[in-house]
């Protein structure tokens, strides 16, 4: 590849020749003035280089999470042990079961003088 194709490529996508490239710098020339012109396009070629590099590490990190392999399933819960015996001559602890609900009381009887028609 020469070095006249390397620069007429990328502006083969937009459809731009020789004349229209010229035409582009003389009006950017006229426009901005020979002192700023190397100033702007200095912070231009900065910005361009910063984007790529922003787009390189977002790729990158996109091809490492798709390489990295899946998170393992969560573990189920581990299952209820069995209380085993107590050694001899251990006190035995207290019994792992609730106490049973008590039952709720009756409703009290309504109250006779209360009611009365006197």
């Amino acid at each position: 590849m020469t070095a006249m194709s390397a620069i007429t490529l990328p502006l083969a996508i937009f459809d731009i020749g020789g004349p229209e490239v010229l035409l582009i710098m003389l009006v950017a020339l006229l426009l901005f003035g020979s002192q700023r012109l190397p100033d702007l396009a200095r912070s231009l070629g900065k910005s361009i280089r910063e984007f790529k590099k922003a787009t390189a590490g977002l790729e990158e990190e996109f091809r490492r999470a798709m390489e990295a392999p899946p998170p393992p399933p969560p573990r189920p819960p581990a299952a209820a042990t069995v209380p085993t015996s107590p050694p001899a001559g251990a006190e035995p602890s207290a019994p792992t079961n609730p106490p049973p609900a008590a039952t709720p009381a009756p409703p009290p009887a309504p109250d006779p003088d209360l009611h009365s028609d006197a």
